[in-house]
């Protein structure tokens, strides 16, 4: 089997500024790249202008595209398992692009650690739309009762899709687990889907081929919670994209990235509707993305800097910029956006947050 491959997608809202690769036949904005670079190392990847995505995890952005359609400006979105940010990422770039402001996605993850790593990805992305939040599905479904026009539900699973890529995923893998995967699985639809809409859209995926996991809880949910099941498009069968019972799946070795399977079903049972606006478990986002997202501080002169100024910068080294203005500044490299600093005439107080800090040698 092949080695892995890797593929980024582009951010169009910061003009589609990153690597070149082959075009994902199912993105508009997924690139396969012939070799691995450092991104570290790249000044764009700090700034939001691409985020590195396995291609094969982009066709759940495919199947949101391809069933938006019934929906119109204002939609509300949940991302529910949503870290590192992928997924939300992508969603944030297909809203945007169909509904210019008038949405509303909100990202959740459950596990504090890794909602922090969303909170991350999802600023530098850049989009103020995003609301990242940290709570059970059980409590948004019992605090947003028929609030979202649309679930993405990425939930954790079994990981057979991952194998290639990741030997502990295998190591991990048995039968018993398959059937743990699938049985958390139905929980959290069962617990989510209060704040389904009637007629609201579901899309759920794995990283597994397990039929337990993938067809079988479409089927469930559709049987015990009230839906009826999309059928797949069969438009990707050419590039490897093979049709299960329920869904579409990809095989990794079968097409360039790893494995995925992604389904959706159009909710048919009654929800009450509100219109209720506070999300539980918001966490802020750092003043700095918000800053920068939003544009609060227009009158804030922004500053070119060289790529090995932005490399410093981005390791948090004090710069010296004699013939910048005095003052907050706005970092940035190649016109995008890295950050805050202040500059004092001898020296750049750097407000890059600490987290962000490049830590290998520049």
């Amino acid at each position: 089997m092949e080695a892995p491959s890797t593929a980024v997608r582009l951010n169009p809202f910061k003009g589609m500024a990153g690597p070149e690769g082959t075009p994902v036949p199912w993105s508009p904005y997924g690139r396969i790249l012939q070799e691995r670079p450092n991104f570290t190392l790249d000044p764009l990847f700090h700034a939001g202008c691409y985020y590195v995505q396995d291609s094969s995890a982009m066709f759940v952005g495919h199947l949101f595209r391809s069933l938006a359609d019934g929906f119109g400006p204002g939609v509300r979105v949940l991302d529910l398992c949503a870290a590192p940010g992928g997924k939300t990422t992508d969603l944030a770039a297909s809203l945007r692009s169909r509904f210019g402001d008038a949405f509303t996605l909100v990202a959740n993850e459950v596990i504090k650690s890794r909602a922090a790593v969303l909170r991350d990805n999802a600023g530098i992305w850049g989009d103020p739309n995003v609301v990242v939040s940290s709570v059970d599905p059980a409590v948004i479904g019992r605090e947003l009762p028929g609030w979202f026009d649309v679930i993405v539900a990425d939930v954790p699973c079994s990981g057979e899709g991952m194998f290639r890529k990741d030997p502990r995923a295998e190591k991990e893998w048995s039968p018993a687990v398959v059937d743990l995967c699938a049985a958390r699985q139905k929980r959290i639809l069962a617990d989510v889907w209060p704040a389904l809409r009637q007629g609201g859209l579901l899309v759920y995926s794995t990283c597994t081929y397990e039929e337990k996991e993938n067809d079988d809880n479409l089927e469930w949910a559709a049987l015990e919670l009230g839906g009826e099941i999309i059928p797949p498009s069969g438009e990707f069968g050419k590039e490897g994209v093979m049709l299960t019972r329920r869904g579409s799946l990809l095989r990794a070795g079968v097409v360039p990235g790893e494995g995925q399977w992604a389904g959706a079903l159009r909710k048919s049972s009654v929800a009450a509707s509100s219109r209720k606006p506070v999300i539980p478990g918001v966490l802020p986002p750092e003043e700095t993305d918000r800053a920068l997202a939003i544009g609060y501080v227009p009158e804030c002169p922004v500053v070119e800097l060289s790529l090995s100024e932005a490399l410093k910068y981005l390791h948090r080294d004090t710069l010296c910029l004699p013939d910048a203005p005095k003052g907050l500044l706005i970092a940035a490299y190649l016109s995008h956006p890295l950050g805050f600093m202040k500059n004092l005439g001898s020296r750049c107080n750097n407000l890059l947050p600490k987290n962000r800090r490049i830590l290998m040698d520049v």
